[in-house]
């Protein structure tokens, strides 16, 4: 696969409810059991905040390639709750807290990751957000920093028993 031309090659829009399925199967693969959303957590999010999801559709195959979902809340530092409490959405919250970015395997490399976010930043600036903030293993900070994200340092989660740095997004 080239570079991503993401005008022509992927649909992005919010999750559908029958699409669900796809962004659990798309999970498990993206993650390790251990830091892997669960089937019924994930299936809660979809339901009650399908708003703060962004799905990446091939429209060769009408399958979702990637996506990206959080939870809004006027929280300002993450919290391990906001994995499995999706009760925890504020829909009018002043923040996303970004539980996932996934990414197909297949679709790696390309710069659908970067695309994702890109419109994400956009969509929730046009909702008068004012910061993203999510968690990332040590691995991955150089890739969000390039995506516009600000390293906060260690991170106070320990979810899947890994050391966590907290990142933001100011928007």
């Amino acid at each position: 696969m080239e570079a991503i031309n993401d005008k022509d090659r992927f649909e992005f829009r919010q999750i559908r409810p029958d699409e669900a399925e796809q962004a659990v199967r798309i999970e498990q693969i993206c993650f390790p059991p251990n830091e892997a959303c669960s089937e019924k957590m994930m299936r809660e999010r979809v339901e009650v905040a399908p708003e703060t999801f962004l799905v990446a559709v091939d429209r060769e195959n009408g399958k979702i390639a990637g996506f990206l979902n959080g939870l809004a809340t006027d929280e300002t530092v993450f919290r391990d709750e906001f994995f499995t409490d999706a009760g925890l959405h504020e829909p009018d919250g002043a923040n996303i807290m970004i539980l996932g970015l996934d990414v197909l395997p297949e679709y790696r490399g390309h710069g659908l990751a970067r695309a994702i976010v890109s419109r994400y930043v956009q969509i929730e600036i046009g909702r008068g957000r004012e910061q993203l903030i999510l968690t990332c293993l040590d691995a991955k900070v150089k890739m969000y920093e390039k995506m516009g994200f600000r390293d906060l340092g260690l991170s106070n989660s320990v979810w899947g028993g890994e050391q966590w740095h907290e990142m933001s997004h100011a928007l």
